[in-house]
């Protein structure tokens, strides 16, 4: 059995094991977007992402952000929690990887979003381009982005919990830079992230609250991911929509 196999039946029986103790419903106008699965684990990596950033923050710019290291029972707390909240938050992150890796591999239809998305964030087009699948192309970017950060987190995260006397002064001063680089580059796709899942695109937050988006929502932002799970035509089915069909 390959590696890829394996990793697909666990993800498989992930899936069925949360939906059986969990619940989605989707009522009439909906649609099924996020299993209870893929709920859990993207609030488990939010959860251990903020935990490591605010425990980070006290250690990294205690003369600015000392006010968080209470949080976690005092700054020597927080030094010895930190990596373990960044461990959490790298484990979660590798299972959303294997139940996200089909959907986020970039694809023609990516390049094509990203040569209108000027258009697209700007408001001119009221819709996103016909082919625009599960996930755009902007979400992706930030998949991947979130991928090489971990990868930088874990390689700096070691050296600077062995510290100097395992790799050396050197090595542990570089990965003090490239560890608070990548967390600030994270920081500012999550803000990001937050605008566009609240006020940016309306209906989106609650795809990962109740796992279910209305059929507006879907053929707006992701109308070839509509077509696939409906079978309708996206701009037909909104002008019927509008019509009161």
């Amino acid at each position: 059995m390959s590696t890829s196999s394996a990793l697909e039946r666990f993800d498989d029986k992930a899936r069925e094991r949360f939906e059986a103790a969990g619940r989605t419903t989707v009522y009439r106008g909906e649609l099924l977007r996020h299993p209870v699965y893929t709920r859990v684990l993207h609030w488990a990596v939010a959860l251990f992402f903020f935990l490591a950033l605010f425990s980070g923050f006290g250690i990294y710019l205690p003369w600015l952000f000392r006010w968080f290291t209470p949080i976690f029972g005092g700054g020597q707390l927080s030094r010895i929690m930190h990596p373990y909240f960044g461990v959490a938050f790298v484990f979660f992150f590798a299972l959303q990887v294997v139940n996200w890796l089909p959907p986020m591999l970039w694809t023609a239809a990516d390049s094509r979003w990203m040569g209108k998305i000027h258009k697209i964030v700007s408001g001119e087009e009221k819709m996103d381009p016909p082919d625009t699948g599960f996930f755009n192309a902007g979400q992706k970017l930030q998949f991947w982005e979130i991928v090489v950060g971990s990868i930088v987190f874990v390689i700096t995260g070691i050296i600077l919990w062995a510290g100097a006397s395992t790799f050396g002064r050197m090595a542990v001063a570089i990965s003090y830079v490239l560890h608070d680089i990548s967390a600030v580059i994270m920081l500012g796709g999550i803000f990001i992230h937050i605008y566009l899942s609240t006020i940016g695109e309306p209906g989106t937050f609650q795809a990962m609250i109740r796992g279910a988006v209305s059929e507006a929502w879907a053929w707006t932002f992701h109308p070839a991911w509509y077509k696939q799970v409906t079978g309708r035509d996206p701009e037909q089915a909104c002008e019927e929509a509008r019509r009161g069909h």
